[in-house]
């Protein structure tokens, strides 16, 4: 298994200057924000760039999945200038469709190459902003109660005793559940991949709309195992919730959080002032801040200490062209319409 070559990001040396971009100023007008990150961050975002520049920002807070879905439905008649966090394949399927803007950032030459490498494949119409990996946890007492092991690997959540133990999200509506499924596919093959979807489906007592609701689950023993974002577990274990993260054996997926613009947008100034400002490495500390442990994608910004430790993960290299294009996205979420979703338990 190879390990993906665009992610080198432990032992960088990430400095602790606050930086500010060029162009922001005080400055006055509206910004309508669609976030994709949970809530707290999006409020503590908005919260600091009014101060920074006067803008006044309408937030609205969905998953990735439907804030695509939003923005395509609006595309005739824009209501959201800027789309900001969320997994990138919804992004780069909206990039892909015309539904977003191109545009060079100042602030590009301060970004690891992973997120770079977003704004070149998708021509420039969206840009990394953080990076999660992928995993799930497991709430520590009920294991113990239940007397079952501790899984270690994803094939471990094949276990039969696992029946109606395991939760993950819809990859309908969640970028965090679409990127499992893509992660299946790459790692396993297709056929192997679903086969495995199939029999993990005897497994979920849910699937939830959010991609971070099973990790809460996990935390208050709603679900003894949770599918999701690695950071998503940290901010309850930082809380102090009896949950352990687990990057599975065999390799796992990650996320690169993206921003784009909205093609048409009504106030795409004040838009281009927010996404300059959101690659700031002031801006980008505000996720630790907002008990958000995300890795940041300014070389500048610190990662918050309880991040995951992504040299300590196994993983695969994840074909961001591939599977945030439009066609693979609908194929393999139809498949998984089809094949998975309505299979009897």
């Amino acid at each position: 298994m190879k390990h993906a070559t665009g992610l080198r990001l432990a032992g960088l040396a990430l400095g602790a200057a606050v930086l500010a971009a060029p162009g922001i100023a005080e400055a006055q007008g509206n910004l309508t924000l669609y976030c994709t990150v949970q809530e707290e961050w999006c409020r503590a975002m908005v919260q600091a760039f009014e101060k920074k520049t006067g803008i006044k920002v309408a937030m609205t807070r969905k998953s990735s999945g439907e804030l695509y879905a939003q923005v395509k439905a609006e595309s005739a008649n824009p209501k959201g200038d800027i789309w900001w966090g969320g997994t990138g394949d919804p992004h780069l399927q909206a990039a892909e469709e015309g539904l977003t803007e191109e545009y060079t950032s100042a602030m590009n030459k301060e970004l690891h190459p992973w997120a770079i490498k977003q704004w070149e494949q998708s021509k420039k119409r969206t840009v990394g902003v953080y990076a999660g990996a992928l995993g799930y946890g497991f709430n520590t007492k009920q294991i113990a109660e239940k007397k079952l092991a501790e899984p270690k690997c994803w094939s471990d959540l094949l276990d039969p005793k696992l029946k109606d133990e395991v939760q993950v999200a819809d990859p309908n509506s969640s970028g965090t559940s679409y990127t499992m499924l893509a992660t299946m596919v790459q790692l396993m093959g297709e056929e192997k991949g679903f086969d495995y979807l199939k029999k993990l489906h005897k497994n979920i007592n849910q699937y939830t709309k959010s991609g971070a609701a099973p990790a809460k689950a996990t935390s208050l023993g709603e679900t003894t195992i949770g599918i999701t974002f690695q950071h998503d577990l940290v901010t309850f274990v930082v809380q102090g919730a009896p949950i352990k993260v687990v990057a599975p054996c065999e390799g796992t997926g990650y996320e690169i959080g993206s921003m784009s613009l909205i093609k048409g947008a009504k106030n795409m100034k004040e838009a281009k002032t927010w996404y300059d400002w959101a690659l700031t490495a002031e801006a980008q500390t505000i996720g630790g801040q907002a008990k958000a442990y995300q890795v940041p994608s300014n070389r500048n910004a610190k990662a918050p200490p309880q991040a995951p430790d992504f040299s300590k993960i196994k993983f695969i290299e994840y074909d961001f062209a591939k599977y945030g294009s439009s066609a693979e996205r609908r194929r393999l979420l139809s498949k998984w319409d089809a094949e998975v979703k309505n299979l009897p338990k």
